[in-house]
Order: structure tokens, then C-alpha cells, then sequence
């Protein structure tokens, strides 16, 4: 029995290195930043109101994240067997669960027996207000109101937020957002903000099991269908395959939009499980008219919320659309099985632009899909899987194992067939595209920690796209291996060393001819990353990755990137951190992303390419128990550059400058 568990102290901003990587690969494969910031403010909820695992639910685990369904099933069977927990450190008893998976949830469970009143949830909860201000202080060629276009706003980014929570049962708030470049109380926005969300969320309610009203998110199966709320892609996390989530989830993040707006109701006797939800949404698209018709319709979302300038402007809110469905399941110790179902109704026909890669894409004014979705635990062998189909019959298939082999070795397996005219508006599975359409494909994973101190985690993807893509003008295939060992001596140091190849099939264009042709275009990366706890206020990280992007190829790329962040904390009441960072690339295709923490709720992970320098940083003081400060300073200084930037973000100069505010009161 290994007895080093503890609870590790952790800066309130962190987040675990695993959710980090996770993070890194997501934006890789979105090439942007995500604004749900809903599971950091559950994390940090977590920390300091931790889950009581004698009373916690399955939903309540799946929402923590940390956890396979495995791990879930048997600390389930384990409870159910032998009653409440009487330590923490019996976890370490229960099958499928590994020293790294304990000491990473510690900081967040507890163990307790006492049962609170219902009258507890509106008189025992937690009122946050949060405000945050942040700017680029260089001036950017938007702001030049000489110009016949620029933003009709002023460079502040403004956020604000208040929110309820009493537990896992009752939740409710208001956000209000701001972006740099939008008009405030003037113009398109004369009610001040430009974009406002309320949300109120209860679970546990006798035969209601979960009641949204306001802005909530739809989760389902394994997202073939639907899945609103943060999802990841590979990573180093390999058994992290399987989606997990209730069907509804409350919604209080500043993305304007992934998410429904009307009211969702979650029933429960039993076994047994339903769903309902409808919603009515104003979203932004671009439009135009169809000269075969003469009809207004609209060819794509605005899904970045920015809305500076008129054009933007004229966007937003341009069409409706209202979406409904449900979901039936039934769920015992063991098994599960779903139904589910949603269809959407737009004010406009979509329609997407002509080129021969959208010859399948989802047009007109209606959209369903529905689906069955399954899972089944046998000792050791967690089973799961979703099958779905579309307006037009089209079907998709994802189906996948986790498998404890031994208490030092784990495995995932998953397959994915999904038809090339398959569609759904808002799903996000475990796939190489962004979207489930077009693809087929085996991810093979493992996990295996031969001592207490050394892991490695392994993953193997091959998958193919038997139609065309954006920049792939023929059927095409690709292989992606990562590799990575991490070595935990003690619980003040942690090391690991990663390494990581895809190989995917795009165009190249021909010298001859006026064709293209597809070839592999390979990219590696190599990273070694460190974090040393010197001592109980001083903690040292550093980083160093290589890229190479087509090196046999006739335009290859590599890059380079390495940091050295020094953390200080030298009481409960004030942290700082300082990164400082070296980067040099050949080209955007070998661009290296780098994951920042910063103020309490966000972070950042930019995309850096060319040479240069970057530093920032951060600083948390608490001036009493309820009131908070955070601020944040970071720039990017350009080695041989005179012009940063590009369109309206254009800066002249070789630096680009970010300084963000934040302040929390809790009562």
C-alpha cells in the first residue's frame, strides 16, 4: 500500500497539468480559444467546497472531469457494497484506481454523513460578484476613426459576473460581457453591455432530477448529436474518450454562442430518465440573397461574439433559431441506454457557399438528428458507444472500450464510422475533425505505470476522410502517434518528456500543372517540461519543445520555444507568478502553443510563430476572506518585425501589450 497522499496546495488560478494539456490540444485543433470557462469556475468551487464522495452522485463525478467512467462505476460498487467511507485513503482500495488519479482529485473530495435540509440551498450557498477589465495598451488600426471602417467602440474588455451556488443542487446568476472594439451604452449597445445571459439551474427536486431556465447547454450521448459544453480531443490524458455529462448543464460563461436559451427539464423515477428542453436563440450569421429565388438566407454562424464594427454589427441576432428535443434513458448499476433526439428551425434557409467540399453540408430551414447511445460495465471492461442519423438518413458510429488490465496497466479503444454527408449543427465527439462528418478511424491508447514514480501514456490514431475537405481535393488519410513518460520522484518534483507525429494528407500544389495533388504533411514535436516545488512558497517550472513541420517536404518548416515560470507564495493571502519565454519559428505551420495561467476563471494559450520574446506577469492578493484582487501584465515583443497583426488588429511596432484587472467579492 502506497501511503503519500496530501493535500497539495495549489494556487488559486492553477488548474492540473492534465486539464493544461488537454486545453493545449483542444485550441490546436479549433486554432482558437474557448470562452466556456464553466469547469474552472467548478473546479475552483470544488477546491473549496470539495465533493462529498459518501453522498455524490454519478453526475456530479462525470462533471468533475477527472475520472473515467471506470473509475466512477467502481467507486459506485465499491459505496454500494461496503456503505460510506470512513478515511480518504480508502480510495487507494478501490479497483481501477491508480496513486496519480488519487493524489490529482484529493485537493477536491471530502468525506462527511450529515444530510442538510432542503431550506439550506437558498440560505447556505455561495453569492460571488466578479468584474474584470483588460485592454491592449498598443494602438491597434481599428481604433482609427479616419478610417472609413474602424470599431465604434473603445479598447476596454469588460466582463461581469454574479452568481448563487449552493453545491451541486442549486445555481443561479447573471454575465454580462464586453469585448474590445464594441460600443457601450451608445449605438448598438445603448443597454450598456453587449451581450447579457442569466441562467437558473436546480437538481434534486422529488421527481424533477434538474430544472434549467434561462441559458443552459445540451449534452448528448458521445456528441454525435449534440454536445454544447467543453469536450476534449486526444491528448496526453488517453483514457479520456468517453464524453461525460447530464443531459442539461447550467450556463454562465461569456461565449455568445454554444448554448440554448428557454427552459430544460430533467424527470426521474427509477431506473428511469427523461428529458426536455426548447429553445429560442437570436444568433449572428452571414446573409445574403439567393438570386434563384431572390429569398434571404444565410450562409454561415458568427460564432466569435465580436461585434465592432457595422458590418459585424448588421449580424448580429439576424436569425432565429429555435431548437427542441429530449433525451429517455435507462440507467442501472451496470448498463445504460438512451434515446435521443433534436431538431432545429432557422427564420432563414441555411445555405453555404458553392464549392465542391460543401456538397453535403446541412441546408434549409429545418435540421433534426437522433441517435441511441449505450454503455455497459463488466468487472474490469467499460463498454460505450453512440449510433446516429440525420434529416437525410445519413448514419454515424462511435463505439469504444476502457479496459483495467492490471492495477499498473489501462487501455482505450475507440472506432468511429461516420457517414461523408452526415451532419450536425452543434456536435463535437472524439474524432480527428472538428465536427463528426466525413471520417472513419481507430484510436488505440494505454496507460501503464510500472513503479509509483514513473508513467507512460501511449496513443495510436489512424483515420481516413472518405470525401473531400477544405484544402484536401481528394479522398485522404492520416496516423497520429504520441508518446509520453512522466517521472514523479516525490511530491515536490515532476518531470515528463513527450513526444508526438501526425501525419496528415492535404494538398500540395503542382509545378506543372494547374492541379493539386495530396501528400503527407508530417509535424513532430518533441517537449520536455519540469515543475520543482522548491519550497512551501517557491515553485520552479520550465519548458522546451522542438516542431518540425514537412521536412522532406519542399517547403519545411521547424520552430523552437522554451519558458522558465517562477511561482511565489508567500502567505494565504498573496501569490505571484512570473513567465519568461523564448520562440522561434520558420512559419505559421510550425506554430507552438504554450498554455498561461492567469487571474482566477481564464487563461490564456496564444499560438506563437516568428521569432520573439514573451513575458508575463501575474499577481493575487486578498485583502479579506471575501474581497479578491487579481491583475495581469503580458507582452510579446517581435525580433524582426515592424508591423504586428493583421486587418483592424494591426499594430505598428514590434510589441503588443495586454494588462487585465479582475476583482471578486463573495458573501
Amino acid at each position: 500500500m502506497v501511503l503519500f497522499f496530501w493535500r497539495h496546495p495549489v494556487a488559486a488560478q492553477e488548474i492540473p497539468l492534465t486539464t493544461q494539456q488537454q486545453l493545449e490540444n483542444l485550441n490546436e485543433v479549433l486554432e482558437t480559444e474557448t470562452e466556456d470557462d464553466a469547469y474552472l469556475q467548478q473546479l475552483e468551487y470544488y477546491r473549496k467546497h470539495p465533493i462529498n464522495i459518501n453522498e455524490a452522485s454519478v453526475e456530479e463525478f462525470q462533471i468533475f472531469r477527472m475520472l473515467t467512467q471506470l473509475q466512477i462505476q467502481h467507486l459506485m460498487q465499491y459505496r454500494s457494497a461496503l456503505g460510506n467511507f470512513i478515511d480518504i485513503h480508502e480510495l487507494q482500495s478501490i479497483p481501477g484506481w491508480d496513486v496519480a488519479s488519487i493524489k490529482r482529485v484529493l485537493p477536491y473530495f471530502t468525506i462527511s454523513n450529515m444530510d442538510e435540509p432542503l431550506g439550506s440551498r437558498f440560505s447556505k450557498g455561495d453569492h460571488t460578484v466578479l468584474a474584470r477589465v483588460s485592454r491592449i495598451l498598443e494602438k491597434q488600426k481599428g481604433y482609427d476613426t479616419t478610417l472609413p471602417t474602424h470599431y465604434l467602440g473603445g479598447k476596454d474588455h469588460y466582463l461581469f459576473r454574479y452568481k448563487y451556488q449552493y453545491k451541486n443542487l442549486l445555481q443561479y446568476g447573471v454575465v454580462a460581457d464586453k469585448d474590445a472594439g464594441e460600443p457601450f451604452f451608445k449605438g448598438s449597445s445603448k443597454n450598456g453591455f453587449d451581450f447579457y445571459s442569466f441562467h437558473f439551474f436546480a437538481r434534486k427536486l422529488g421527481l424533477i432530477k434538474a430544472l434549467a431556465i434561462g441559458d443552459f447547454t445540451v449534452n448528448m450521448g458521445q456528441g454525435l448529436v449534440q454536445w454544447q459544453s467543453l469536450a476534449f480531443k486526444k491528448s496526453a490524458e488517453v483514457l479520456a474518450t468517453e464524453r461525460q455529462s447530464p443531459v442539461l448543464r447550467p450556463y454562465s460563461s461569456a461565449g455568445e454562442f454554444y448554448f440554448n436559451r428557454g427552459v430544460g427539464v430533467t424527470f426521474g423515477t427509477g431506473n428511469f430518465e427523461g428529458t426536455v428542453f426548447g429553445s429560442y436563440h437570436k444568433v449572428a450569421a452571414s446573409t445574403g440573397i439567393d438570386t434563384l429565388t431572390n429569398e434571404e438566407v444565410f450562409s454561415s454562424f458568427l460564432t466569435t461574439g465580436l461585434f465592432r464594427t457595422p458590418s459585424e454589427i448588421s449580424k448580429k441576432g439576424k436569425i432565429v433559431q429555435s431548437s427542441f428535443g429530449g433525451n429517455l434513458n435507462y440507467n442501472n448499476d451496470f448498463f445504460k441506454i438512451g434515446l435521443n433526439g433534436i431538431g432545429y428551425q432557422f427564420t432563414s434557409p441555411l445555405k453555404k457557399r458553392d464549392a465542391a467540399y460543401n456538397a453535403f453540408a446541412i441546408t434549409g430551414t429545418k435540421w433534426w438528428n437522433a441517435s441511441t447511445d449505450y454503455s455497459f460495465t463488466y468487472k474490469n471492461v467499460h463498454f460505450f458507444g453512440e449510433a446516429a442519423i440525420d434529416k437525410n438518413i445519413s448514419k454515424a458510429f462511435t463505439n469504444g472500450l476502457l479496459i483495467s488490465a492490471d492495477p499498473k496497466v489501462d487501455f482505450s479503444v475507440l472506432y468511429r464510422k461516420i457517414d461523408k454527408d452526415y451532419g450536425s449543427l452543434y456536435g463535437n465527439a472524439f474524432t480527428e475533425n472538428v465536427l463528426p462528418t466525413n471520417e472513419n478511424g481507430l484510436y488505440i491508447g494505454a496507460s501503464i505505470r510500472p513503479t509509483t514514480v514513473l508513467r507512460f501514456d501511449t496513443y495510436a490514431d489512424f483515420y481516413q476522410f472518405p470525401f473531400i475537405k477544405y484544402r484536401t481535393d481528394a479522398p485522404s488519410a492520416g496516423q497520429d502517434y504520441l508518446l509520453q513518460a512522466t517521472y514523479t520522484p516525490n511530491k515536490q518534483f515532476e518531470l515528463y518528456l513527450r513526444y508526438r507525429n501526425e501525419n496528415k494528407e492535404s494538398n500540395e500544389s503542382a509545378t506543372t500543372t494547374n492541379t493539386h495533388y495530396l501528400t503527407g504533411k508530417m509535424r513532430q514535436n518533441a517537449r520536455l517540461q519540469f515543475a520543482n516545488k522548491v519550497s512551501p512558497a517557491v515553485t520552479i517550472k520550465g519548458r522546451a519543445e522542438m516542431v518540425w513541420y514537412d521536412r522532406k517536404g519542399p517547403s519545411p518548416e521547424q520552430g523552437y520555444l522554451t519558458y522558465i515560470e517562477g511561482s511565489y507564495k508567500p502567505s494565504l493571502s498573496l501569490s505571484t507568478n512570473l513567465r519568461l519565454q523564448y520562440f522561434e519559428t520558420d512559419g505559421f505551420n510550425s506554430r507552438i502553443y504554450a498554455y498561461e495561467s492567469d487571474v482566477l476563471y481564464s487563461y490564456s494559450i496564444p499560438a506563437f510563430a516568428d521569432k520573439g520574446f514573451r513575458y508575463y506577469f501575474n499577481i493575487n492578493y486578498d485583502l479579506t476572506k471575501r474581497f479578491s484582487l487579481w491583475g495581469r501584465l503580458a507582452q510579446t515583443i517581435y525580433r524582426d518585425k515592424k508591423v504586428i497583426g493583421s486587418g483592424l488588429e494591426q499594430i505598428q511596432g514590434n510589441k503588443r501589450t495586454e494588462v487585465k484587472l479582475q476583482a471578486r467579492y463573495q458573501f
